[in-house]
């Protein structure tokens, strides 16, 4: 089933992210995570994507029809194109077919001084217009609340983010942040510059003061001063910190649940303790 379907027929759509393990004896705790978030009845689950060769591509395929087979939830497949050609995209996308996964989340993907670049996407726009010129897969893309980091400025950000759309992603997933008037204001912002997908509001629960400190400083997102105190206080009582970041993680995920927001996805980190006291913290909100 494409994921766009989940939009047209139920709101909110709810959705966890996670991603294939470095080892293979690491899968059960996948398993674990899994288990737990499938007992939420999620619309759908993704599952990320890395570049840097076949190995990290099968990693993903098997994850992801793993989510499909066996737990029977929809998966949907990252894919990063700024290492990769055509010819590699391709094949991929028929692998894809060939198993029934039919949901992919498309993506630029991050720099890299370890993997040299291909010349044939140099952006998810790209990316996507390729994997639009039929009707096989349903694309999603991404989104920045607060702006791309490379990007110059806001207006670009958005013109940029239309580009997106205009090429065929059928519905977007905020990056995460802390504060939610700013994905207020962002989803403000993009239907005035006519964008009018779903967005779903990306959700990360903090655990690790350093941990998301380096996500920040990737990603751009702000951490509000409240939260920075909080991470302060607490970064030393990891017991603490991680009651402090599921309470905070889930109060911003009942505020965008009482604010009607299209869709919540979880960053999960492949924890399954967080999982699940998110999971149970808002099943009874979700209506």
């Amino acid at each position: 089933m494409k994921i766009t379907e989940k939009f047209k027929n139920k709101k909110p759509v709810i959705s966890f992210e996670i991603f294939p393990p470095k080892k293979d004896d690491a899968l059960k705790n996948v398993d674990q995570t899994l288990e737990i978030l499938s007992s939420l009845n999620p619309d759908y689950i993704s599952v990320t994507f890395g570049a840097g060769g076949s190995a990290n591509k099968n990693k993903t395929i098997e994850l992801a029809r793993r989510i499909k087979e066996v737990y029977h939830i929809e998966p949907m497949i990252h894919l990063t194109s700024l290492h990769y050609d055509e010819e590699e995209i391709h094949h991929f996308t028929k692998t894809l077919e060939e198993h029934g996964l039919y949901n992919i989340l498309a993506l630029r993907g991050d720099k890299s001084d370890l993997v040299p670049e291909k010349d044939r996407y140099h952006y998810a726009s790209d990316l996507i217009e390729d994997l639009k010129k039929d009707d096989r897969f349903c694309v999603a893309g991404a989104c920045y609340p607060e702006s791309h980091p490379e990007s110059e400025d806001r207006i670009k950000d958005l013109h940029n983010l239309k580009r997106k759309v205009d090429a065929g992603a059928e519905f977007l997933i905020s990056q995460m942040f802390f504060d939610n008037l700013m994905y207020y204001d962002f989803v403000e912002a993009t239907r005035i510059a006519g964008i009018n997908v779903p967005i779903a509001a990306g959700i990360m629960p903090v655990i690790n003061k350093r941990q998301i400190e380096r996500m920040v400083s990737l990603c751009g997102a702000t951490l509000p001063e409240k939260f920075r105190h909080m991470l302060t206080k607490f970064e030393h009582n990891k017991e603490a910190l991680f009651d402090v970041g599921m309470a905070y993680a889930t109060s911003q995920i009942v505020d965008l649940l009482v604010n009607d927001v299209d869709g919540i996805h979880l960053y999960t980190m492949n924890n399954p303790v967080v999982a699940e006291r998110i999971t149970n913290a808002i099943k009874n909100v979700i209506v």
